[in-house]
């Protein structure tokens, strides 16, 4: 399959898995599409034309011929030179390895995913929060994150693969939609009464099982096995984590337990502080079971690939 086929399948399963819903994704780009066309031709000329069809600015091909077929795909949670250098090194030893996919965005990628933190407004107001309140405290995030981006040197990671000709992509939100979208349906389907009938629910994938076998469990972060979950959300897509006024709106709309990711401590505190439970899942465990997601669709139409696992990445068929 084709590098741009890849890329299309990927962008077309994460917004049929987009927890904002199809409406959301079309208004998104309807309105990059007005923004677009009032641009004068000199800001036309260095505008991003794929996030015209592509709403996930964190998933995309870095680098490598479009056309360029790809059977054989190294996959890692992170991919920087070192691990461009392996995929290096494992080619030159007789490992045939045609596309490099990282997780987690890198390079162009990396420098514009702040944009997509702003789905994070539409998934907290189908929580429940006024639209305009949730649009205020996304967009103060959203310039958080831009500005500690700014001053990175993204293209590093473009630079190494060019100059070692490795095609190289990036699959962050599309993936992470799918683990959202799909946990969310796992739990409503199974209407826990308690936090340790979530944790116990992840256990039963292999993504998570693995995670367990090398110390990183599940775990209820806020609240206990008893506890109560009330209404349950699933927060694992939007770039990154939400905006901390997010867990007093939450609390007051109604959610009663949050199953993510990972947490930093400053969340955790305003999460206990308005009685909010909460239960991390994983990082990389969760990472896999998104990209996991979207490989087992890329397969039902490329058919069967080969996957060297790298860098956290481990393939669970389903």
């Amino acid at each position: 399959m084709k590098l741009k086929e890849i890329r299309d399948i990927f962008v077309k399963e994460g917004i049929n898995e987009d927890p904002r819903g199809l409406k959301a994704v079309e208004a998104d780009l309807l309105k990059r599409k007005a923004e677009y066309d009032a641009l004068s031709s000199e800001k036309k000329e260095v505008y991003d034309i794929e996030s015209l069809e592509n709403p996930y600015y964190d998933s995309r091909i870095i680098y490598g011929d479009k056309d360029a077929e790809a059977k054989t795909v190294m996959v890692g949670i992170d991919i920087e030179t070192q691990e461009l250098l392996l995929a290096k090194n494992l080619i030159n030893s007789g490992t045939k390895i045609d596309l490099v996919i990282a997780h987690h965005p890198e390079g162009y990628a990396y420098s514009t995913f702040h944009s997509v933190i702003g789905m994070q407004t539409d998934i907290l107001n189908k929580q429940g929060i006024p639209i305009n309140i949730a649009e205020k405290i996304v967009s103060e995030r959203i310039r958080e994150v831009q500005k500690s981006v700014l001053p990175q040197n993204n293209e590093r990671i473009y630079d190494a693969a060019k100059l070692l000709n490795i095609p190289f992509m990036t699959a962050h939100s599309v993936a992470d939609n799918h683990v959202a979208s799909f946990l969310q349906r796992e739990i409503d389907a199974l209407k826990p009464v308690y936090l340790k009938e979530i944790v116990e629910l992840l256990n039963k994938y292999p993504e998570y099982r693995h995670a367990t076998r090398i110390g990183h469990a599940p775990f209820i972060l806020c609240g206990s096995d008893s506890s109560r979950c009330g209404k349950v959300f699933v927060d694992m897509t939007g770039g990154t984590e939400g905006p901390l006024e997010s867990f007093e709106k939450l609390a007051s709309a109604g959610v009663g337990a949050i199953v993510g990711m990972h947490l930093s401590a400053k969340a955790a505190k305003e999460a206990e502080k308005y009685r909010l439970n909460v239960i991390l899942a994983g990082h990389i465990s969760s990472d896999n079971l998104g990209l996991n997601l979207l490989f087992d669709k890329l397969e039902s139409k490329a058919g069967k690939l080969e996957f060297v696992e790298c860098s956290g990445f481990r393939r669970f068929r389903r």
